[in-house]
């Protein structure tokens, strides 16, 4: 059977459908051997042009040394889109663009409607295992606005992939290891009374000013430094003292870290940490590995690799360090060891690392020793989701009044104290408790969304108004709508999901215009899953809201004129509010009843 004549899968996402039909079409058009061309089928970004476009005629032409407009002529001309487009045009140069049918809208709207689960989103076939290395904050230190970029994206896209059907591995890779906690630990034998020393009763608080002194004595006391150089040794030669020391400062931390996450509704666990110290028996596997693949070179009295294409500003082969001339590891080491347990251990086929973009060439170096060596073979993907940097309204990096670090949890709690005077001034009738629940949805879903809906590549400028409007590509404005929908449902005394079955009828152009946009979140899953880019997931769920606001301005539902129509209607409002709860979910963000 051709692929212009299979039967339409309510479960295959529109544009793959149309790819389908293309791919037929240039192979009668222009031969077989085009007939794998990326149609490069998209959603027009005007309606008046069409639903989707496909621009394969242009780059298509200059292979065959055709006029664009020409070969897209000779395509349509082959095109079989019964079932799907009641219209195909040409416009410009070459660009093909495509109206949808009220019959292929309706049956696909109906489709997702009883599809309650999956939203016509089909699992992965097949489902890959993905480890997804995100947050890492160090042990011993409070976390800061700089955790929160690696912590929100990195949970967005877990879920993402996790939505899909793959089997995903979440790692919380803690700096818990090396010289900065003999240095701390020192510091705290020679300063704390032995009462304390003994009782280990740190607050993470305290944690930190340590950190801070410790770090002063460690610059300016050479003697502090030799002495907490050889805590370092005496911690990894298993010495009771100090590992109890360190096991204190470890518990502390982490009861601070699953704090944060659990406010801040991410799904890391303890069972995902994997932090340096359990690499560390690991690393002298990684110098021998290395030295058996005849990779290790010494420069400098330190063991190096030189990962191919990577060269100084002078051209010469830069190497990427794997042990010091002293005998210690560094980062590197840890990341390769990390890699092989993930890919040889947890069986992984993609490894996702989200990190801020000042790291970038550092992964990009350990990728390519970890293809050299051939601990990873090309089956395996290896992604870097580089990040920008959260900037205050002075487009300096995000500091307090005072130029400290803003810490992580103070940040929590403004976007919750600022979100409760929000929900009261919309409501004041709420109850204290019931106003405190909507506010640390509205707050934090907006603290994380501002976040996520920015281009991540890119620095953001953090601002409290912007994030907590309930106007423009928010969080608030999308559980606004979530919220206005629920309310025609009790309005009207219709219990939500009871609709289900109800039969579609699109015909209004906002009625069809929000069909059409919701008939877009599979492919939206699967570009967020592909690009890393939650940004993209937020663009869609600010689209989509829009355009159910201009459907409800133009559609009466509940005053409908027959009850078919009444019913169709009710179905897509249902069905609006089902993505944009499932699309805030994979934000990470959660909707409320009412505000």
């Amino acid at each position: 059977m051709s692929a212009a004549n299979a039967p339409i899968s309510a479960t295959q996402d529109t544009p793959s459908l149309l790819a389908q039909r293309f791919q037929a079409a240039v192979g009668k058009a222009v031969g077989d051997e085009h007939a794998s061309a990326n149609p490069q089928v998209r959603p027009a970004n005007n309606p008046k042009f069409g639903d989707y476009q496909a621009n394969l005629a242009m780059g298509l032409a200059k292979q065959l040394g055709q006029k664009p407009r020409d070969l897209a002529q000779k395509i349509v001309d082959a095109l079989d889109v019964s079932g799907l487009c009641e219209k195909v045009e040409i416009a410009g140069p070459g660009f093909i663009n495509l109206y949808l049918s009220e019959a292929f809208i309706d049956r696909q709207v109906a489709a997702m409607t009883s599809d309650a689960d999956r939203l016509g989103v089909a699992p992965a076939d097949p489902p890959r295992t993905v480890v997804v290395d995100y947050s890492g904050p160090n042990v011993a230190k409070e976390m800061h606005v700089g955790h929160l970029r690696s912590t929100v994206i990195g949970d967005c896209i877990a879920r993402t992939l996790d939505f899909q059907g793959h089997r995903v591995i979440r790692q919380n890779h803690l700096g818990d290891w090396g010289t900065q906690f003999g240095m701390l630990i020192e510091h705290l034998i020679e300063s704390v009374s032995p009462e304390k020393l003994a009782s280990a009763s740190f607050e993470i608080g305290d944690l930190n000013a340590f950190y801070q002194q410790a770090k002063k004595k460690f610059d300016q006391d050479t003697g502090f430094a030799d002495r907490a150089r050889a805590r370092v040794v005496a911690l990894q030669g298993g010495d009771k003292q100090t590992h109890k020391l360190w096991q204190a400062l470890y518990n502390k931390s982490v009861e601070h870290f699953d704090a944060a996450y659990s406010r801040m509704g991410v799904l890391l666990t303890d069972d995902d940490i994997h932090g340096e110290s359990f690499y560390n028996p690991k690393l002298p596997a990684v110098i021998e590995g290395l030295k058996k693949a005849n990779t290790l070179k010494e420069s400098q009295g330190a063991k190096v690799v030189f990962p191919d294409g990577f060269v100084d500003r002078e051209g010469e082969p830069q190497p990427i360090i794997v042990q010091k001339s002293d005998g210690g590891y560094l980062y590197a080491t840890t990341d390769l060891a990390a890699a092989r347990y993930r890919i040889d251990e947890l069986g992984a086929d993609r490894v996702i690392y989200v990190t801020d973009a000042r790291q970038s060439q550092h992964f990009a170096m350990v990728f390519a020793t970890l293809r050299q060596v051939g601990w990873a073979s090309q089956q395996v993907q290896l992604d870097h989701v580089p990040f920008g940097t959260v900037l205050g309204k002075d487009h300096k990096p995000f500091k307090t009044r005072e130029g400290g670090t803003v810490k992580l949890i103070d940040l929590l709690d403004e976007a919750q104290r600022r979100a409760v005077e929000v929900v009261k001034q919309k409501n004041p009738d709420l109850s204290t408790d019931r106003c405190e629940q909507i506010a640390h949805a509205i707050g934090i879903g907006a603290l994380k969304y501002a976040d996520l809906s920015s281009d991540r590549i890119k620095d953001y400028v953090f601002d409290w108004d912007r994030m907590l409007s309930f106007e423009g590509n928010t969080a608030p404005y999308l559980q606004n709508a979530f919220v206005r929908i629920r309310s025609i449902f009790r309005k009207g005394e219709i219990a939500p999901g009871s609709l289900a079955d109800a039969a579609i009828a699109i015909r209004q152009p906002t009625e069809r215009a929000l069909a059409v946009k919701l008939l877009q979140l599979p492919e939206v899953i699967e570009a967020v899953a592909q690009s890393l880019e939650p940004h993209r997931l937020c663009t869609y769920l600010y689209e989509l809201a829009s355009a159910f606001h201009q459907f409800y301005e133009k559609c009466s539902v509940l005053n409908a004129a027959d009850e078919p129509t009444k019913h169709s209607r009710l179905a897509l409002c249902e069905l609006t509010a089902r993505t944009l709860e499932k699309g805030l979910g994979l934000l990470g963000i959660g909707v409320v009843e009412q505000m």
